[in-house]
């Protein structure tokens, strides 16, 4: 069974670009809530602890309080927002950061995207 991907903000700008990109992958399966259920907090819970890897493309405390919904389960996050980028247990999301910055992204629950600035600056 491929991994069950879920996007938590499919609709705004981050979220539509990941899901275009996914989108005719068959590879992953998309978790997808219905337009009427996306702003629901149960529905977006349960369909976030159900993915393999839940995408946080929401604003930072939003994506905060996600993360906390997955800490006893198996799910693995990247959070595209800045709630994360520095924060005690997250995993920077940049490989070309250390030697050993690969491996532990590929084995980090909790991943932190650098973003655009701090990719570009630390590069």
């Amino acid at each position: 069974m491929p991994p069950r991907v879920y996007i938590d903000g499919h609709a705004g700008t981050t979220g539509l670009r990941i899901r275009e990109w996914m989108a005719a992958r068959t590879d992953v399966e998309l978790l997808t809530l219905p337009d009427a259920q996306r702003k629901n907090p149960d529905a977006r819970r349960e369909f976030v602890r159900r993915a393999d890897i839940g995408i946080l493309c929401l604003p930072d405390e939003a994506a905060r309080e996600v993360a906390t919904w997955v800490t006893d389960t198996p799910t693995r996050v990247i959070d595209a927002s800045t709630a994360h980028r520095v924060a005690d247990g997250w995993v920077f999301g940049l490989p070309e950061l250390t030697p050993a910055q690969r491996a532990a992204i590929r084995t980090a629950k909790l991943v932190a995207n650098p973003g655009c600035y701090s990719s570009a600056f630390l590069l």
